[in-house]
């Protein structure tokens, strides 16, 4: 089970119904359960609400023999037999604290610190004293985890989705697959395309979200029309055609808790390019292997695009290294872990 909010897509519900999907084919029935994620200020109820599920029993009477949870405030549901394989707890509140408080007023910042210690009191309650097991989606949610709340967890990478991933070429152009928001820090690469080094990529950006009025115009002010292309939010089937026919895949995120489409873009035999600061992605990114890390600069990202998207045999080469890593993380390992009956 997890939250999620109205009209948005997420990498938490695609990794939670593949691994309904998983728990399918390896003989067990199971569902997704989405509990209401409210807006700020409304949390409480939304907590509340989760807590007071009744998750004990099916339709026709059989019981529930376990609850997987994802993220806030899904964990609060109460079950005997409870595993949270957290994506992560609310940002704004931990990691994002300083951001977000910086845009409040001074009665909103103390409004907002008063909740935001009840929701860590909370949050430390429910995931310690009332989840059997914790299992962190990325070493940056298990250090997260650590620092706010001091709570342990063991640290377990999602496979990738089962999806009929291919290879049919390298392309040339570097894909971006990502919700446009300003965390997932996409101005950057339009920054990097502006300059010298990179002059000659070309990019296709999958996705949509709130940044994406501002994306188009700073393409435009930089003159990068003929060299950018925005596909918006696209279903499965053209995700896999991008994945199977760009050159790379690129990940400029900031913090990112995981980051899902690096597990795509190695499955698809594709290399990622990613930042040092972009948490998840640079436990799974090789630098020099399967792709590369870079400082989060323009001038670096621009020559990282520009060295993979000039090489083709440097992106097939990272590629296979990519297909390579991911074919040990299966969905059967997962399974045996996350299953406590």
């Amino acid at each position: 089970m997890t939250s999620h909010p109205l009209f948005a897509a997420g990498g938490h519900l695609v990794i939670a119904k593949a691994l309904v999907t998983a728990l399918e084919e390896f003989g067990h029935e199971a569902t997704v359960v989405l509990t209401p994620q409210n807006r700020f200020g409304r949390q409480g109820a939304a907590y509340l609400s989760t807590w007071l599920m009744d998750l004990g029993q099916a339709h026709d009477g059989r019981s529930v023999d376990q609850v997987i949870s994802f993220r806030f405030p899904s964990y609060a549901v109460r079950h005997e037999s409870h595993v949270c394989w957290i994506n992560h707890r609310m940002r704004e509140y931990y990691d994002q604290w300083p951001r977000f408080s910086q845009s409040l007023s001074w009665q909103a910042r103390a409004k907002e610190s008063t909740r935001r210690a009840l929701i860590h009191v909370v949050d430390r309650y429910l995931l310690e004293d009332c989840v059997t097991q914790v299992y962190a989606q990325s070493q940056t949610i298990q250090a997260r985890l650590a620092r706010w709340g001091r709570l342990s967890a063991e640290v377990l990478h999602p496979p990738p989705p089962p999806r009929p991933y291919r290879c049919d070429r390298y392309g040339e152009y570097v894909l971006v697959a990502s919700r446009l928001t300003p965390l997932k820090r996409i101005h950057l690469v339009l920054e990097a395309l502006r300059l010298p080094p990179a002059k000659m990529v070309r990019c296709v950006i999958v996705g949509d979200g709130e940044s994406r009025e501002w994306l188009t115009k700073l393409t435009k002010d930089y003159g990068l029309e003929d060299r950018i292309t925005f596909k918006g939010q696209v279903g499965e089937a053209e995700l896999l055609e991008h994945l199977a026919c760009c050159r790379a895949v690129c990940v400029p995120a900031i913090e990112e808790d995981y980051g899902l489409v690096t597990v795509e873009a190695f499955a698809s035999q594709k290399a990622v390019i990613t930042c040092t600061d972009s948490g998840g992605p640079t436990e799974l990114v090789r630098n020099e292997i399967n792709g590369l890390i870079v400082e989060p600069t323009a001038n670096s990202l621009a020559i990282a695009l520009a060295r993979i998207s000039e090489d083709s045999m440097l992106a097939e080469s990272f590629g296979v290294a990519g297909l390579q890593q991911v074919t040990t993380m299966t969905w059967e390992r997962a399974v045996d872990r996350l299953l406590l009956v």
